[in-house]
């Protein structure tokens, strides 16, 4: 599995648009693409001086399907974003290739 990590710093005047955004259209989106299991956003604490930060992360199954994500779907979806949002976030993208996964019985 790969967990595609988007770290995004959002201009507070606009955050409160911007996570609704995310929720209401956004995820959902990338989520309908069918190259993810699932989705969280989370906020980061301890933001730099001038924006809040937040963590959204999907889960592919293999790095095929989220390969396949990023040369078929994420050009479009990314450029909705900024023709929305731009010049009021900066945003850092990272992958992490899953080795094992523990969880409370």
């Amino acid at each position: 599995m790969v967990l595609y990590n988007v770290t995004i710093s959002i201009d507070p005047n606009v955050h409160e648009e911007w996570l609704d955004w995310m929720r209401t259209k956004h995820i959902p989106e990338v989520l309908e693409t069918g190259c993810f299991l699932e989705s969280r956003i989370s906020r980061v604490h301890g933001e730099e001086e001038g924006g809040l930060t937040f963590a959204v992360m999907y889960l592919a199954p293999s790095q095929e399907i989220y390969d396949k994500y990023q040369n078929e779907f994420a050009p479009a979806l990314q450029q909705e974003h900024s023709d929305k949002f731009g010049g009021k976030f900066a945003a850092f993208r990272t992958t992490l290739s899953v080795i094992e996964e523990f969880k409370k019985i």
